[in-house]
């Protein structure tokens, strides 16, 4: 049994896009979690260590960290386009973007975000740098690991469509993003995230 830890409109919901395009069963435990304006709170039903979200269950296993569960995931259903198993000629690319986008995606859009790369130039080199790599291999391919989409593609495009700004200006960036965002499985993920009942259709 997989149940996924969920806090509507937050980045978990990149996770229930991840499920549907898995075609798999799953539950969803909604809980609360304390955001960033300040409302909202801890909660006692959430086995994350910090309360925060997402975390799967699956069985008597707690994963959490949302690279982690794209990974898990992925390996659970190796038959499903989204991962890349063991064997697979584009498993390295894969392993490799996933460890990009949390070690550097997310640590140098946030800088940039937040307005700190504007007075520190090793995080505005960072930011910069990560641009360009991601900019550039969005140029020359349709998906970040190249004519097929992945699992990665719905971390950095959910993203993308919460927050554009995260990349510069770009139509190679803009069409992936209106690509990513046009899946029947997001449009199914957001109507489940629209109503926190603790079950879906």
């Amino acid at each position: 049994m997989l149940t996924l830890i969920h806090a509507p409109m937050s980045r978990s919901g990149r996770m229930v896009w991840l499920l549907e395009e898995l075609g798999v069963q799953y539950d969803i435990r909604y809980v609360s979690i304390r955001r960033r304006d300040g409302s909202g709170a801890p909660d006692d039903d959430n086995p994350h260590p910090h309360k925060q979200v997402p975390a799967l269950l699956h069985d008597k296993a707690l994963i959490t960290e949302s690279t982690a569960i794209t990974l898990y995931l992925s390996d659970l259903f190796p038959k499903s386009d989204m991962g890349r198993p063991q064997g697979d000629a584009g498993r390295g690319a894969y392993l490799s973007w996933l460890a990009y986008y949390a070690g550097v995606i997310e640590p140098t859009g946030t800088a940039f975000i937040s307005g700190m790369t504007q007075s520190n130039p090793n995080l505005e080199k960072g930011y910069r740098d990560m641009c360009r790599h991601v900019t550039g291999t969005l140029e020359r391919q349709p998906y970040l690991l190249g004519d097929r989409i992945s699992a990665v593609d719905l971390l950095l495009g959910g993203a993308l469509a919460w927050m554009r700004r995260l990349l510069p200006e770009s139509v190679a960036v803009d069409r992936y993003v209106q690509t990513l965002t046009a899946r029947p499985a997001l449009v199914r993920a957001r109507e489940i995230d629209s109503k926190p009942d603790g079950f879906h259709d």
